[in-house]
């Protein structure tokens, strides 16, 4: 899907990215209309992509590019290039197809790079870095959403490893995962009892439950996940015994911030769409977007797009700097998914009948981004965590 000639209505003159970005950018774009765009359809009616896209996007530059040259990875550190894919992705219309592959990169290989020791590197790391093995985070439970203190899955230790007992659900990459970073509770401590382990493909007790069928994003995978009497050895603890709480706290900000850059670009991409058909479709005689109720809707907006994009991209530099607070983060997720949300529903309105169609890509943008209030931690919950910083 191509960016419509009114994203430049849409999307200002940004001053983040080098001109390294911006060929990142080109090379990515090009990428996806080869090789993923063409295979999408196919994909979404799987509800899953092939694991084979993991090693190609490895290939060509676009996977765990944090993981250093000795283990085969690109070795770059600058969260730009993982603002680059979320973006891209989402211009494309195939950010379903690319969450597996972002969150293996941006999401769940930042715990290793922080925690593994250097024999779990040399052991892990070689293969994430080539798309050989797919990673995945597990932390929510079927009686557990956005409180990780009441984590319930267990572990007790049993011998040089230990035991563990429980379910997770909603697990992205669930059904291609080789690596799950699984968050078990070691002590009944609420939070110094969470400890991380890596749980790996074919250990014995460690089973997958049938693909959860979702409402939208039908091309990215999601599972149960479920640990019966599975063993796992000490070397796969992640980090030390009671440090998975903190451990998954300081792991939020880029995950909020990953979904946030993923929402603002959803909010542009959506308004574009919307302004080129207020443009092309006719009602009375003229384009309905010169139409007094259309022109104000579409200007109203244009603007909460601006001012999302700049506190983003301030967000984004921040990050970068190492000062982007949990506060900001919060407030990021809160504003940029309720606002994708608010986009979205005024462009299935302004396209009449065939926004609820499939025909054209806002209907599947607006479905999409109803979870983006839920998951990273229900809106609510941002809500609550802006209010603690608050004294409240």
């Amino acid at each position: 899907m191509e960016i419509p000639a009114s994203a430049a209505t849409v999307v200002g003159k940004r001053t983040l990215f080098s001109d390294e970005q911006n060929d990142y950018r080109e090379s990515f774009r090009r990428f996806l209309e080869k090789e993923v765009v063409p295979e999408y359809p196919q994909w979404e009616k799987n509800h899953l992509v092939p694991k084979s896209l993991y090693a190609k996007c490895a290939e060509y530059g676009f996977l765990a590019m944090e993981v250093p040259e000795e283990f085969g990875g690109p070795g770059v550190d600058d969260w730009r290039f993982n603002v680059v894919l979320a973006e891209e992705s989402v211009w494309a219309g195939v950010s379903d197809a690319m969450a597996g592959p972002l969150l293996h990169s941006d999401v769940v290989l930042p715990y290793v790079m922080a925690s593994a020791d250097d024999e779990q590197k040399q052991r892990w790391l070689p293969g994430i870095a080539s798309g050989e093995k797919v990673l995945a985070v597990a932390m929510t439970e079927p009686g557990t959403g956005s409180d990780l203190a009441a984590i319930a899955t267990r572990g007790k230790r049993d011998g040089d490893g230990w035991v563990i007992n429980g379910a997770k659900t909603f697990i992205t990459n669930g059904i291609n995962a080789d690596l799950v970073v699984v968050a078990v509770r070691t002590s009944d401590d609420p939070h110094g009892g969470l400890s991380l382990f890596v749980v790996e493909e074919g250990m014995e007790g460690f089973d997958r439950g049938k693909q959860i069928e979702k409402l939208g994003q039908h091309a990215s995978d999601t599972a149960e996940l479920f640990f019966n009497d599975c063993y796992v050895p000490q070397e796969n603890m992640l980090g030390e015994e009671g440090s998975g709480f903190l451990q998954l706290v300081s792991r939020l900000v880029p995950e909020r911030l990953v979904l946030s850059v993923s929402s603002m670009a959803g909010c542009e991409a959506a308004l574009a769409w919307t302004i080129d058909y207020a443009m092309e479709r006719k009602a009375f005689g003229r384009p309905i977007g010169k139409f007094q109720h259309s022109r104000f809707t579409l200007a109203e907006l244009r603007t909460e797009v601006e001012i999302g994009r700049c506190f983003i991209d301030r967000c984004i530099e921040r990050h970068m700097e190492g000062t982007c607070s949990v506060e900001e983060a919060a407030m990021a997720k809160w504003w940029t998914t309720e606002l994708l949300g608010k986009v979205t529903d005024a462009g299935v309105q302004l396209h009449g009948g065939y926004g609820y169609t499939t025909e054209y890509a806002i209907g599947k943008a607006w479905v999409d981004a109803r979870v983006g209030r839920i998951y990273a931690g229900t809106n609510e919950i941002m809500k609550e965590l802006i209010g603690k910083t608050m004294g409240l």
